[in-house]
């Protein structure tokens, strides 16, 4: 497939303004898929095109396979086609990483996000061998997911050249920040590329990214399509501003928190109760949340 064909393809599958969506939990901490029904519909009708599940901020690693592809269907049945939905595939366990996506493809998925293995810290071969296999698991296309400080280890350039030549491996998701390098990988492999890391949004963009997979999106989802937007239009000016007075605001937040424990607090002082997180990940305390509060007001979203 051809860098422009699969820049297009892949464009058209993942969308642009992502949100890595919150696995909702009820009082006793079990799966709420109604919940998970409003909040996707939530986002969706405003301005996120393409909803990003059991990754790193849908706790996948504190959830269940059953419950990932429950959460899955009923969000699929929620938003129909009105949006993409990408189902994280991610593990350190190859055969695992196979079956999930097996799995994600039977239960409606558009594609699959599928994390560098992590905590086993394999040779680049290995890195190569396990993405390639979970690619050749369905005919979904793939994002990959780099992002070394979760993992240990990084995709190496050379990695992802001869990852891109593997026909279904359509995108990356970057939570590296390595501009000088990703710059020179994009107009090589035609990779879509997407910013992993908030407070790089418009940086990304600038770049040359196609868009963003977000957790700030949660609490403000149109400020984040308006973003996009403007900078889609050229008109850098009113980005730059969307970018300094609200979404650094939340950014600094979530990075304050933690992604999961900020989106799940955000949602609960918007009206929208999707539970606590599972531990080892902690609810924010009332201070937390009482500072999280000032700075949802001063960024407009509450």
């Amino acid at each position: 497939m051809g860098t422009s064909l699969k820049a297009d393809r892949g464009a058209d599958i993942f969308g642009s303004v992502c949100v890595a969506m919150v696995t909702p939990f009820d009082s006793d901490g079990e799966l709420d898929l109604g919940a998970g029904r409003d909040l996707a519909a939530h986002l969706v009708e405003n301005g996120i095109d393409s909803l990003v599940l059991a990754g790193t901020t849908g706790e996948s690693p504190t959830t269940t396979d059953e419950e990932k592809v429950a959460l899955l269907r009923a969000v699929r049945d929620e938003v129909g086609d009105n949006a993409r939905i990408v189902a994280g595939a991610g593990s350190n366990n190859t055969r695992h990483a196979v079956a999930m996506a097996k799995a994600a493809q039977e239960a409606g998925a558009d594609g699959l996000l599928v994390v560098t293995p992590y905590y086993s810290k394999p040779s680049q071969e290995g890195v190569y061998a396990h993405f390639e296999a979970v690619a050749q698991a369905t005919d979904l296309p793939v994002c990959l997911y780099d992002i070394p400080g979760r993992s240990g280890i990084a995709i190496a350039p050379d990695t992802v050249r001869r990852l891109a030549e593997v026909p279904t491996i359509q995108a990356m998701k970057d939570a590296k920040g390595d501009f000088l390098e990703a710059a020179a990988l994009m107009h090589e492999t035609g990779l879509v590329w997407y910013s992993g890391d908030d407070p790089l949004n418009l940086p990304w963009l600038a770049a040359g990214a196609t868009g963003v997979i977000s957790v700030v999106g949660h609490a403000a989802p149109r400020a984040l399509r308006e973003l996009v937007n403007a900078f889609e239009a050229g008109d850098l000016a009113r980005a730059r501003e969307i970018n300094a007075t609200t979404l650094n605001l939340l950014a600094r937040q979530q990075g304050a928190l933690g992604g999961v424990t900020f989106a799940k607090a955000a949602l609960r002082l918007q009206g929208i109760d999707v539970g606590d997180p599972r531990l080892p990940v902690a609810a924010a305390t009332d201070e937390q949340v009482e500072r999280l509060r000032d700075e949802m007001k001063k960024a407009g979203v509450l």
